[in-house]
């Protein structure tokens, strides 16, 4: 949980609508005197500029992050007896989603640099009953996705990215969300564009699979009380499509406050016995988290948050040693490497609003906390 009286924050949302707060009442006000609350306008427009924002051909706005991944499955055809290469080291929504259209979630290993699915390890990985992949750019950095593209066509499968922490994010020049055979996004609030609720959408090149997508968030209707498909009600609707449709004009220089935050890491953390972010050759992130891996974890952001840095663990548990999987095989699969991630992984203070002195402020506080806890 969020540590409210931290002299750093993790992410002060507050603070950071009170910049814009004059814009975010404009869309309220736009809303509420329309009258129009579900599937109207304002959805439109903003899937029309997501869309053009990401570089896809379409956009799809739905209930969550979640909903968003379910969906895709669902509109790809992908069921019972079906498999689904999905990373390691991901937040659990990820696996939840394959189990939730009937397929079976397999775990690949992630490269060690990154933290981000292993396109050789995700090759030996695939069976005859693999039908998809399921890459996340993992805190804001892009998957190999030249490599995982490789795999899937050379075994013919589709790709459907986890991009709920990458918005703006690119690879190698393109915008990711428009990379895979479609991609699943969250608008949760802590997200970079994040909605004041809950709030997602899929991306594709692909007109047919947005049609079924349209259809399956809306009661599986594409005419009003025609329901071709048993579909469910996961709609974004107009006051967070309206409220997102501001927070994307300033997204650019979000990310680039960013960037400068993770510059100014980089050179405090320099010296200290942490290992901190690589970022793979092509790749732009756009660091929706700072995470540094070091020895000791927990006693480590413990000894930061009683000096008030609020630092955070994405993730503690492993997808397989969740209670959700406890009466699965995946429960006893070996997965060292994920493991040691979730065991050691610590996310730093990120924000588009973080000075250098907050972040010189964490870094001193890092040395003490790591000499603390012994690690130095």
């Amino acid at each position: 949980m969020p540590q409210p009286d931290a002299t750093v924050p993790f992410y002060d949302l507050a603070a950071l609508h009170a910049t814009i707060r004059d814009e975010l009442d404009g869309a309220w006000a736009r809303v509420a005197d329309r009258g129009w609350f579900i599937m109207g306008g304002e959805l439109e427009a903003f899937e029309s500029e997501w869309a053009a924002y990401t570089g896809a051909t379409h956009a799809v706005g739905v209930g969550n992050g979640l909903d968003a991944l379910i969906l895709s499955l669902r509109a790809m055809g992908i069921g019972p007896g079906d498999e689904v290469l999905v990373p390691g080291v991901t937040f659990l929504a990820t696996w939840l989603a394959v189990s939730a259209v009937g397929a079976t979630p397999v775990p690949v290993e992630p490269d060690e640099t990154t933290l981000t699915m292993d396109a050789s390890r995700a090759s030996a990985a695939v069976t005859a009953r693999t039908r998809a992949i399921l890459p996340v750019h993992l805190y804001g950095h892009p998957y190999d996705t030249r490599g995982i593209a490789q795999v899937a066509s050379r075994h013919a499968l589709a790709v459907l990215e986890d991009a709920a922490q990458a918005h703006g994010a690119r690879d190698h020049g393109r915008r990711c969300g428009s990379i895979g055979d479609a991609a699943a996004w969250s608008f949760y609030p802590g997200k970079n564009l994040g909605a004041l609720g809950d709030g997602g959408a899929i991306t594709t090149n692909d007109g047919a699979l947005a049609d079924r997508l349209r259809a399956l968030r809306n009661y599986g209707s594409a005419q009003r009380y025609h329901h071709d498909v048993a579909g469910v009600n996961s709609r974004l609707d107009e006051l967070q499509a309206a409220l997102l449709r501001v927070k994307l004009r300033h997204l650019d220089a979000w990310n680039a406050a960013r960037r400068d935050v993770a510059a100014w890491y980089d050179a405090a953390l320099a010296p200290l016995p942490v290992q901190r972010p690589v970022v793979r050759d092509g790749a732009e992130p756009v660091w929706h988290l700072y995470v540094i891996r070091t020895a000791d974890r927990d006693r480590v952001r413990d000894a930061l948050r009683d000096a008030g840095v609020d630092a955070q663990v994405h993730y503690p548990i492993a997808g397989h040693a969740q209670g959700a999987y406890a009466a699965t095989p995946l429960a006893s699969r070996a997965l060292p490497r994920s493991e040691r991630a979730h065991a050691d992984v610590l996310s730093l203070p990120m924000s588009p609003l973080l000075t250098k002195d907050q972040v010189d402020r964490v870094a001193a506080c890092l040395d003490d906390a790591l000499r603390s806890a012994g690690v130095c």
